[in-house]
C-alpha cells in the first residue's frame, strides 16, 4: 500500500478546492448529505480502478445520492439490534417516571428506575463491542458495495469477513491508519476551532469551515486507504458493472 499517497492525493488534483469544497457544503445539508457517502464510494471505485485522479466530479449527483441512500438504509438495518436493546432501559425509565406520579407506586418506580439504569450500564459494554465490530466490518462492506453497487452487497457478511481474513495485512493497515487519522485530524481541527471561537463572529465562521475541511479530508483519506485495500484484494479492473 502507498500510505503517503492516501494523504496527499486530494491535493494532486487541480480541481480539489471545488470538488472537496462542494463536498463540504453537501455534507451539512440534511438528506442531500447522503451524497457525500456516495462520493466516498466513488473515491473507492476510482482507486480500485487505478484512476489517475481519484477525486470524482460532482456531475452525477444523482448516483452519489443513490449510493449514499443505499448505505444509509443498510446502516439502519445494522443499527437495529442496538436500537431495540436501547428501548429496554429507556422504556423502564419512562415507565418508572409514569409510576412516580403516584405516592403508592413511588417505591416500585424507584426499583424499576434502578433496574433500568443498571441495564443501561450493562448494555453500554455490548454497544461498545458491537460498534467496534461494525467499524471493522463496515469498510469491507463498503468495498463490496463499491464493486457491486447493490443493496444486497451490503449484507454479504461472510464475503466481507472472508475479504478481511484473506487480506488481513492491508486491511488492518488501512483500518488503523484511518482510525488514527480521524482522531488526530479531528482533535487538531477542534483545537484550532476552539482558539478561533474567541474571535467574535468571524472566528465561529472560520471554525465551522475548518471543521468541514477536516470531515471531507479524513473522509477522502479513509476512502483512498480502503480503495487501496480493495485493489489489493480484487486486483485492478475487477469492478462489477454498476448501473
Amino acid at each position: 500500500m502507498d500510505i503517503e499517497k492516501s494523504f496527499s492525493f486530494p491535493f494532486e488534483d487541480e480541481e480539489w478546492p471545488s470538488k472537496l469544497g462542494l463536498g463540504a457544503v453537501i455534507s451539512i445539508v440534511p438528506i442531500l448529505n447522503f451524497a457525500w457517502s456516495g462520493y466516498m464510494v466513488g473515491i473507492i471505485r476510482n482507486v480500485m480502478e487505478d484512476v489517475t485522479e481519484p477525486l470524482p466530479h460532482w456531475d452525477d449527483l444523482g448516483r452519489r445520492f443513490t449510493d449514499g441512500l443505499i448505505l444509509f438504509a443498510a446502516s439502519l438495518v445494522y443499527a437495529l439490534p442496538m436500537l431495540i436493546l436501547l428501548c429496554l432501559p429507556l422504556g423502564s425509565l419512562a415507565f418508572s417516571g409514569a409510576l412516580s406520579g403516584s405516592r403508592d407506586m413511588e417505591g416500585l418506580a424507584e426499583v424499576i428506575a434502578g433496574a433500568g439504569g443498571l441495564l443501561f450500564v450493562c448494555l453500554f459494554g455490548v454497544f461498545f463491542l458491537y460498534g467496534m465490530a461494525l467499524s471493522i466490518i463496515y469498510p469491507a462492506i463498503l468495498v463490496l458495495f463499491a464493486r457491486e453497487g447493490t443493496l444486497e452487497s451490503c449484507f454479504k457478511l461472510r464475503a466481507a469477513l472472508d475479504l478481511i481474513s484473506r487480506n488481513a495485512g492491508p486491511f488492518f493497515t488501512a483500518w488503523g491508519l484511518s482510525l488514527v487519522t480521524g482522531i488526530g485530524v479531528g482533535l487538531a481541527g477542534s483545537f484550532v476551532s476552539m482558539i478561533l471561537s474567541f474571535i467574535p463572529c468571524l472566528g465561529s465562521i472560520v471554525g465551522l469551515g475548518i471543521s468541514l475541511v477536516t470531515i471531507v479530508y479524513t473522509g477522502a483519506v479513509y476512502a483512498h486507504l480502503f480503495g487501496q485495500f480493495g485493489r489489493a484484494a480484487f486486483g485492478q479492473s475487477q469492478l462489477a458493472p454498476v448501473g
